[in-house]
């Protein structure tokens, strides 16, 4: 794996927070995803349209396809990512961009970043042996270096800190979201 400069374009994140306040539905985005069985407990899912104010842009559509499995240990074939890779995957590219992009508005270049995620569960509350444990994860656990040559370790530290009031991801995991599910 090569280490490259993390770094966001601070006139860009400027320019998108100056369009958002002059026309805030544009703040409004909804990511899509199509997912289609791949036998057994896999599944292959590809991007779908991204709607930005109720327009939808279809050229993300099938451009990246993700492929979901289970290790043999927990049923699966092991053909991809697990679901909670995925989960710990969708939070470590969040927490890059906010890392980013936090740093660059504080004037902070970033030279290196490394995060190492956990995902723990208790199998015992997903297979119903156990009401008592939640069927979910019972913690997130991520560890973050950042290498920067014009910050101090404190800055480093405050920008780690401010993670969970920043970052969407992070949000979404930590706190109730509607998520609901429907037969078509």
């Amino acid at each position: 794996m090569t280490n490259a400069k993390p770094y966001a374009d601070i006139q860009a994140i400027r320019d998108t927070i100056d369009a958002v306040r002059q026309q805030p539905e544009l703040g409004k985005v909804t990511f899509n995803m199509k997912s289609r069985s791949s036998g057994g407990l896999a599944v292959t899912t590809r991007t779908g349209p991204l709607t930005q104010n109720g327009q939808a842009d279809g050229s993300r559509s099938g451009k990246f396809s993700l492929v979901s499995d289970e290790p043999v240990a927990l049923l699966g074939t092991d053909t991809g990512a697990s679901p909670a890779e995925y989960a710990l995957k969708a939070l470590a590219g969040c927490y890059a961009v906010t890392l980013a992009s936090m740093a660059a508005s504080q004037g902070i270049e970033l030279d290196g970043l490394e995060l190492d995620l956990n995902f723990d569960i208790d199998l015992n509350g997903f297979l119903g042996l156990d009401d008592t444990v939640r069927k979910g994860a019972q913690a997130i656990r991520v560890d973050v270096k950042l290498d920067s040559a014009s910050a101090s370790r404190e800055q480093l530290e405050a920008l780690v800190n401010d993670l969970p009031s920043h970052s969407p991801l992070h949000d979404t995991l930590a706190n109730p979201v509607n998520v609901s599910a429907q037969l078509v």
